[in-house]
């Protein structure tokens, strides 16, 4: 009689992403000071993320921050904030799927509508879908020969948190901050007992005025965040992003030192996957010598990730910017610096460009224009075939200069952090069942002609015997087999010949 051994687990995984797009507006009234707008900073961020059947609903917050110049020419800052929310369809939803939403500004346009300027963002989520799901596996069988295999198994354990990121440093001759921007990326995540330490960089600029001229400021702010994760343990594996919730950056100037001092305060956001591995023996198939086995096979694929790599390339070329720009024109800062780029496998090189706003003077006046640098950089050692790549980037150090007339070049350092990962899978026995009898074989002497790449369990299945039988009479078989073996199969036994 037949009676397998069944293991029942629950666990997690991402099941699925959905995209999808919005538009949030933010109206400044103010406009009759307002002659031209120099520079625009969003920064959003996801408040929430909820599935209901078919749909997820999403929350955001948008903060714009504007410099603008007035009617005399002096440079202004004005800051506004809104909130808005959207849904992404998809079938696959339901009420149990935890959804994880990261939020980006894809696109920035400024209009005038009558006395006001309205500053509307393109708003893109990524979402992950992970859900629970039952995972059962016999690995044993009485009645039944069972062919075991050691594999891993894997549960996705979903963490967040937030927190609190100060700094202070001194900024020489710098009397306001009009516009400060930031980019956070992670280059380190450490699993703990009950807890996950994640270390990264907070890529700071600032937008600010020494005397009656733009100038620009950059630091690069470390953090160690320590998380709290119940299912968290020494020696697993893990991934994380952070995007910036909240950012201050207070300018006060010390009379009695002479100098500036920037106070920066920031509210980081954390969401990561534990990669939860366990390696247990799960049955790959099964035979028995009086009857034929239906057997019911269930196959999962998971994530392991390998780990995480950070690059500083030093990347630069000719640039292309939105103006002409000429010899007539004074530059004066370069504001708002972002990188993005991606892993291109057939090349091994992330491929991107870093953008940024250019601060000029022109016939008297201040004005701005963007400016994009693409770049190509192959990142040495990153990964090799059946890897994926993921890649955040941060930048520093962006510089402008006049080639020619209507040519420029520019420089900067790219910050590159790329989690590698490895898409694994495997395939197991659920269930297996008695079928229809064997017939018997009548014949005294039969020969077994074996495949190429024949095991010893191949050719206990084909003899319907027991591996250790097979190899205790069959000594001098090699596997796996050549295919130029002749098994000799006589009723008391095989024998190779």
């Amino acid at each position: 009689m037949l009676k397998p051994t069944v293991n029942s687990q629950t666990y997690n995984c991402a099941a699925f992403r959905a995209m999808s797009q919005s538009i949030a507006e933010c109206r400044f009234a103010q406009s009759s000071d307002i002659t031209e707008i120099i520079a625009v900073s969003p920064q959003v961020s996801c408040v929430m993320a909820e599935a209901s059947s078919g749909r997820v609903n999403y929350s955001g917050r948008l903060v714009l921050s504007i410099v603008y110049a007035d009617e005399e020419g002096k440079l202004c800052r004005m800051q506004k904030g809104a909130e808005f929310s959207h849904s992404a369809d998809d079938e696959r939803l339901t009420p149990s799927h935890n959804c994880v939403c990261r939020l980006s500004c894809d696109k920035l346009t400024v209009r005038r509508d009558g006395s006001s300027f309205v500053v509307a963002c393109v708003i893109t989520a990524d979402i992950t879908a992970f859900e629970r799901r039952e995972r059962t596996y016999v690995s044993a069988a009485e009645g039944a020969f069972v062919n075991l295999r050691r594999v891993k198994l894997c549960s996705d354990v979903t963490f967040s948190g937030e927190s609190e990121v100060e700094d202070n440093f001194d900024a020489d001759s710098v009397e306001d901050v009009l516009i400060p921007s930031a980019k956070a990326i992670v280059t380190e995540v450490v699993c703990g007992t009950g807890e996950t330490e994640v270390s990264g960089e907070i890529y700071l600029a600032l937008f600010a005025m020494r005397g009656q001229s733009p100038a620009s400021l950059e630091r690069v702010i470390p953090f160690r965040c320590v998380l709290p994760c119940d299912d968290s343990s020494v020696g697993k594996q893990a991934s994380a992003n952070v995007e910036i919730t909240d950012l201050n950056v207070a300018a006060t100037v010390n009379e009695e030192r002479g100098k500036c001092e920037v106070d920066f305060t920031c509210t980081l956001a954390f969401n990561g996957i534990i990669y939860d591995y366990i390696e247990d023996d799960v049955a790959t198939d099964a035979f028995a010598s009086a009857c034929e086995l239906e057997l019911t096979r269930q196959s999962e694929s998971f994530t392991e990730c390998e780990g995480i790599k950070v690059y500083s390339q030093r990347v630069s070329g000719a640039a292309a910017a939105k103006s002409r720009l000429g010899y007539d024109c004074k530059f004066l800062a370069v504001a708002l610096p972002e990188a993005e780029c991606e892993y291109v496998p057939s090349s091994g090189a992330a491929e991107g460009v870093v953008r940024a706003l250019l601060i000029y003077e022109q016939g008297g006046e201040i004005k701005s224009t963007e400016f994009s640098l693409p770049f190509s950089e192959r990142l040495a050692g990153l990964a090799d075939d059946g890897q994926s790549v993921a890649i955040s980037a941060a930048v520093s150090g962006v510089s402008l200069r006049l080639r020619a007339e209507g040519e420029t070049e520019a420089e900067a350092v790219v910050k590159i952090c790329a989690t590698v990962t490895r898409q694994r899978s495997t395939e197991y026995i659920t269930s297996l069942a008695e079928g229809r009898e064997k017939t018997a074989v009548k014949s005294a002497v039969s020969v077994l002609f074996p495949e190429v790449g024949d095991g010893l369990w191949d050719i206990s299945k084909k003899l319907s015997e027991s591996p250790d039988e097979v190899a205790a009479r069959n000594p001098q078989l090699k596997y796996p087999l050549t295919g130029k073996e002749r098994i000799v199969v006589y009723r008391g036994g095989a024998q190779l010949k």
